[in-house]
């Protein structure tokens, strides 16, 4: 049977770049996305719910079907705040995925981050840390965390630290440091896809080297 997919984030680069090949796929019948403006993307397996992610109750009921894929995500700098970071990075998804096991979708698979840790002294990692822990309490049953690392792909939105931070991380881990090596997106959504359809129920935590293997 073909499944349903749900994805938060889909106009951002890991987003945007999973949402093609999950219509593409032929495993999926139909890919629903929950975004703040039209994509302008027409697809016949497409259905596109454009929400207000802080009413909660009016998309709640919405999220159902086989698995739900969260690759949302903000800077700082666009949120201007940590509070308002924090409602995307956190909040947001911490109530999709809630929403997705309530409804009884199995599968949740989340992109955080590398050095994701509850106890770490860097509010980011912190935060991602946290958001790991509280979804894993979720009652799914296959939860995939993947902890990319810097991520290696075309944005709309430049942010140059990040273009000079990728050169050099190329550079560096040709020779050191491989663990650390930037992640395709392509690469990156399709090893999600894959780790959805897999059958094996749990909790794994992906990153590193591993995002490279088949």
């Amino acid at each position: 049977m073909r499944q349903t997919a749900n994805v938060i984030g889909a106009s951002g680069l890991v987003g945007h770049e999973l949402l093609a090949q999950l219509l593409d796929h032929s495993e999926f019948e139909k890919v629903r996305i929950f975004v703040r403006r039209s994509t302008g993307i027409v697809h016949p397996k497409l259905e596109e719910q454009i929400i207000d992610f802080d009413q909660t109750e009016s998309w709640i009921h919405l999220v159902k079907g086989d698995v739900l894929f969260s690759t949302l995500g903000t800077t700082i700098k666009t949120a201007k705040t940590k509070e308002n970071q924090y409602r995307v990075d956190f909040t947001y998804q911490y109530e999709f995925a809630k929403a997705a096991s309530e409804n009884g979708v199995d599968a949740y698979l989340l992109v955080s981050s590398l050095g994701a840790n509850p106890q770490s002294s860097v509010s980011y990692s912190r935060m991602k840390g946290e958001l790991e822990d509280a979804v894993a309490k979720l009652p799914f049953k296959k939860l995939f965390i993947i902890r990319p690392s810097i991520l290696d792909g075309n944005r709309q939105e430049k942010r140059a630290g990040e273009k000079v931070g990728l050169i050099l991380s190329r550079f560096v881990t040709r020779f050191m440091l491989r663990a650390y090596k930037p992640t395709p997106v392509d690469l990156l959504a399709s090893k999600m896809i894959r780790l959805s359809l897999e059958n094996v129920p749990g909790i794994r935590t992906i990153g590193g080297l591993e995002l490279f293997q088949n």
